[in-house]
C-alpha cells in the first residue's frame, strides 16, 4: 500500500556532523586550554550554539564567542579568523551521500511518496540537496527552521496527510522522532554514530493507538518493511 514518507537528510541521507566534530576538535587543539578538558569545552560551545541557530555560519560565530569567553591570551582579529575557517571548510567537503541510501530511495521512490524534510539554513541545505543528487526521488523537499510538534502538525495539515500511513524516517530523536510520535505520526529510527549531541533524546513510549515506531540499523533496510 502507498505510503507517505517524510525523511530526514543530515546524518540520514548524507554525512553530516563529523565535519562538525572535526572542526570543534580543532578548535579545542587551537584553543589549547590550560585548565579545561575537551568536553568541558564542548559544553560550552553547545550552551552558545543554542542561541546562534543552524548552519556553518552560525557555527563559526558559536566557535568565535566560545573562544572569546575562554582564550587566555588577547582575542585577536588573526585568531577569529582562524577559527571562522574551521567552519567554513565544512561547507567546502565533497557530498558524502550514507552508502545504500541511493539504491534504497530508487527502491522506494516508484512505491511510495517521498518528501524530503530538513532544517537548518535555507542556502546550505539547498546546495547539499543539489550536491547530493537525490531530489529526483522526492515529490516535495521541504525545509524548516525547526523540526518540532508544530511543525509536523502543520505538515499534516498542509499536505492532508493520513496519520496512520504517513512515516517520518530519521536519526534525530528530538527532530526526527519525538515530536512526529508526539502528532500521532509513525516514526523510523535509524540511529547514527555521530548524530550532534544537542538532537540525542530519550525516544518517548508511543501511545496507544497513536503510531508505530520502528528501529532500523541502516537505511537501506527499509526495502524491508516499504
Amino acid at each position: 500500500m502507498q505510503q507517505h514518507l517524510l525523511i530526514d537528510g543530515d546524518d540520514t541521507l548524507w554525512e553530516n556532523n563529523i565535519y562538525f566534530e572535526r572542526a570543534i576538535e580543532a578548535f579545542i587543539d587551537f584553543l589549547d586550554h590550560s585548565s579545561l578538558k575537551p568536553n568541558e569545552v564542548r559544553a560550552v560551545i553547545n550552551e552558545i550554539e543554542l542561541t546562534q541557530g543552524y548552519g556553518s555560519v552560525s557555527f563559526a560565530r558559536s566557535l568565535q564567542e566560545t573562544y572569546r569567553q575562554l582564550a587566555e591570551r588577547e582575542v585577536s582579529d588573526e585568531d577569529l579568523e582562524r577559527i571562522r575557517s574551521f567552519a567554513e571548510q565544512i561547507r567546502s567537503h565533497p557530498m558524502q551521500v550514507i552508502e545504500g541510501v541511493r539504491e534504497t530511495l530508487a527502491y522506494l521512490s516508484p512505491r511510495h511518496r517521498l518528501i524530503l524534510l530538513t532544517k537548518g539554513h535555507m542556502e546550505e541545505q539547498e546546495l547539499k540537496i543539489e550536491n547530493s543528487g537525490l531530489g529526483i526521488y522526492f515529490e516535495h523537499t521541504l525545509i524548516v527552521e525547526e523540526k518540532d510538534v508544530n511543525t509536523y502538525a502543520r505538515l499534516v495539515q498542509e499536505l492532508e496527510l493520513d496519520l496512520l500511513d504517513t512515516w517520518m524516517i530519521g536519526n534525530s530523536p528530538k527532530s526526527d522522532i519525538n515530536p512526529a510520535l508526539a502528532v500521532g505520526l509513525n516514526a523510523v529510527f535509524i540511529p547514527h554514530p555521530h548524530t550532534w549531541s544537542l538532537e540525542q533524546q530519550e525516544i518517548r513510549e508511543v501511545e496507544e493507538g497513536k503510531g508505530r515506531l520502528l528501529t532500523l540499523s541502516s537505511f537501506a533496510e527499509l526495502r524491508d518493511y516499504f
